[in-house]
């Protein structure tokens, strides 16, 4: 037993890898294990006797267990979630088809669009109608909903949404439906829109609630298991779930909203990178997390990561709107690519060389790990052009082959265009980094920022191998790979406050308003918002933040304009009018004088307060020393092998330098220090590559 420290376990479930990062104090333990799809939970279970025994600690020491995962992202994507149906208000049987009726791409005429995760042939409706206050025009058929139960026995249906029109502006009809699913079909999993988005937009909303339905019965079943199985190694403390939104919430909320875990793992990147950031002042940061299956990129703000209110899941178009399955929840904006370390490179029928979207994952993983994997990956590509020291791979523990790497390049890119091994293996490392600097470059475009106006923090198992290619590509010149970068989203989730939001619809014109009602709604908001986190916070202080959603009447979409933490008085429509035109103006340049304005919903956030890193004091640089070995490096822009120098970093002092090109290895990943580039340690222990004077 552990006396004193608070334990505090992190675990990060990837397509590829599994995270697990152990705090004891101030002392800190990491652990990458290769992930187990079948049953995720052996994987985190191995993982955690590992890391403790490296402690000397048992499971029954940990105070807090913090999860994060991409299972949700993953089952969508894979298609692998649970037969789901879809029961609707009658007329309303093909909203996931028809959309909101827009194009992503107008002039493509055999346009791809992601398949619904509920199949027309699972989609039913019944007689019921409310209208946009809430008022019920039609009473719900309640004989049609009992005549839907032997339908869906029938075809073996596993869970259902309901999603009926305006019920976010009353609810009875929904939960009335599920109630008479529960009687006549004990067991089923079924999710009501009203209490997953309760918005407007009946296409987002019911599409929400169809991808919650549709992943429930796994998460569930797979939270269920690892809550028995560690009760059964003793675990007393606290188990916790990381959200998309970048907040932490209970084991119970998660199981009845698998949705708000689509984007748990990136989202405790993005707060690693906020972490990384505040603590060295770089107030604009392009944070940079590529693991073994996907790359993402997040802009980051004083501090603080971009969010949104919408995510798309399974695009069909990279780096186009609209062409994903839309997810209404709070959500860390990023941009998500299959580009990882797992991504597998081939020719297509233009004799062009591509990489991902699919991935080797962890069975069979890339070709060097010897499991039976035949096509080649970006790890094969790293191993082969001498990036990765075969046997120091994940500390270790995976034993890669460098032959089988090569074989399998020369294979499927190599001789389909004539090129060596090592060739095509930097081919395929400067098609993925391009893929990359691509996905930044629209990102930033989209959100009116210059990218090479920022600073890049590369974390991930793979991303400090391609960062500084990736800076060189886009202008940035100063690149951070921070301590642990290869479980830096584990790191993050260590630091993510308990926190959940609530958004509701309630339309209210400002010439219109009626404080009273708004005040109550925004109470019942925060009081339903802080029963979620304050049993978690476990004394520690909660704050709330309200905001409203509000528009010109008759725009199309909405901008957040924050709210006291208070009741609303006739005094605060003035207040409120100007807040929503000085931000309107920041963003258009212009406001519409006198033109009336709405609100679409509301907003609350109850929250702990993140624990803020202590600013770092400047170092003063010296040379690093002798290295402690090299690396042959295959130069793919001289076309020649050339010997480059090997560093641990544990044996690297803070100020030590280096000059690229070189190799900076680490027990969970290495850093490439590319020609344009120097690196030195700073007082954290971060590698901090700036580019070489002209």
């Amino acid at each position: 037993m552990l006396e004193g420290a608070e334990v505090r376990l992190a675990v990060d479930i990837g397509g590829t890898f599994t995270d697990i990062v152990l705090d004891v104090g101030l002392d800190r333990k990491t652990r990458k294990l290769l992930t187990t799809p079948q049953r995720p939970e052996q994987a985190v279970l191995d993982g955690m006797r590992l890391i403790l025994a490296d402690a000397r600690a048992h499971i029954s020491d940990i105070d807090v267990f913090i999860h994060g995962t991409t299972l949700a992202t993953n089952a969508i994507i894979e298609r692998r979630g649970a037969k789901t149906a879809l029961i609707a208000s009658e007329g309303f049987r093909d909203v996931l088809d028809i959309g909101t009726e827009s194009r992503y791409d107008q002039y493509d005429l055999s346009i791809d669009k992601p398949r619904p995760l509920a199949p027309r042939s699972l989609r039913f409706t019944v007689p019921e109608r409310v209208d946009a206050h809430g008022a019920v025009r039609l009473p719900l058929d309640e004989t049609a909903v009992r005549a839907l139960a032997p339908k869906l026995r029938e075809r073996g249906v596993e869970s259902v949404a309901i999603a009926f029109l305006h019920s976010y502006a009353n609810p009875e009809h929904e939960r009335r439906a599920a109630a008479i699913l529960a009687e006549e079909m004990p067991g089923i999993s079924v999710t009501v829109s009203s209490a997953v988005c309760p918005e407007i937009r009946e296409y987002e909303r019911t599409s929400t609630a169809v991808a919650n339905a549709y992943v429930q019965p796994l998460i569930d079943g797979y939270l269920a298991r690892m809550a028995d199985a560690l009760q059964v190694e003793q675990f007393r403390g606290a188990i916790y779930l990381v959200t998309s939104g970048g907040g932490v919430t209970s084991i119970e909320t998660a199981r009845r909203f698998p949705v708000r875990l689509i984007e748990s793992g990136p989202a405790g990147g993005a707060i690693f990178a906020a972490q990384i950031a505040a603590r060295l002042g770089e107030s604009k940061v392009l944070s940079f997390d590529m693991g073994g299956t996907t790359a993402k990129i997040c802009l980051i703000e004083k501090y603080q990561p971009e969010t949104s209110r919408v995510f798309e899941v399974d695009r069909a178009a990279r780096f186009l709107k609209g062409s994903g399955l839309p997810v209404r929840i709070p959500v860390i904006e990023m941009v998500e690519i299959g580009a990882g370390g797992g991504s597998i490179a081939h020719v297509d029928a233009m004799k062009r060389v591509t990489v991902g979207p699919e991935s080797a994952s962890s069975e069979p993983g890339p070709a060097c790990y010897a499991r039976g994997g035949l096509r080649p990956a970006v790890t094969d590509a790293d191993v082969a052009l001498g990036m990765i020291d075969p046997d120091a791979f994940a500390a270790g523990t995976i034993k890669l082959d460098p032959e089988l790497s090569k074989q399998a390049l020369l294979r499927d890119v190599g001789a389909p265009l004539g090129l060596s091994a090592e060739t095509a293996a930097y081919a395929v490392h400067e098609v993925v980094c391009e893929n990359m600097a691509s996905a930044a470059r629209v990102h930033a475009v989209e959100r009116g920022e210059i990218v090479g106006q920022h600073t890049l923090i590369a974390f991930g198992g793979a991303a400090p191998l391609h960062a500084a290619r990736v800076a060189e590509k886009i202008g940035v010149s100063r690149v951070i790979v921070p301590s642990n970068a290869g479980v830096g989203s584990a790191v993050g989730f260590l630091a993510a406050p308990i926190a959940y939001e609530l958004v509701r619809s309630r339309h209210v014109r400002l010439d219109e308003f009626d404080t009273e009602a708004v005040s109550d709604l925004l109470q019942d908001m925060v009081t339903e918002a802080r029963a979620l986190v304050e049993p978690g916070a476990a004394g520690a202080p909660v704050r709330e933040r309200r905001a409203a959603f509000m528009r010109y009447v008759g725009q199309g979409h909405e901008i957040s304009v924050e709210l006291p933490n208070r009741r609303l008085t006739a005094a605060d429509l003035a207040g409120l009018r100007q807040k929503f035109e000085a931000d309107y103006s920041a963003m258009f340049e212009r406001a519409i004088p006198g033109a009336a304005i709405e609100v679409l919903s509301w907003s609350v956030l109850a929250t702990t307060e993140a624990r803020n890193p202590p600013v770092v004091a400047a170092v003063t640089r010296k040379p690093a020393g002798k290295a402690s070995g090299s690396r042959k490096f295959f130069d793919g822009r001289a076309g020649e092998v050339i010997e480059i120098p090997l560093y641990r970093r544990e044996d690297m002092a803070p100020g030590a330098t280096v000059a690229g090109p070189a190799v900076i290895a680490e027990d969970e990943t290495s850093t490439f220090v590319s020609t344009s580039f120097d690196a030195h340690i700073d007082g954290a222990g971060s590698i901090v590559m700036e580019r070489k004077a002209a």
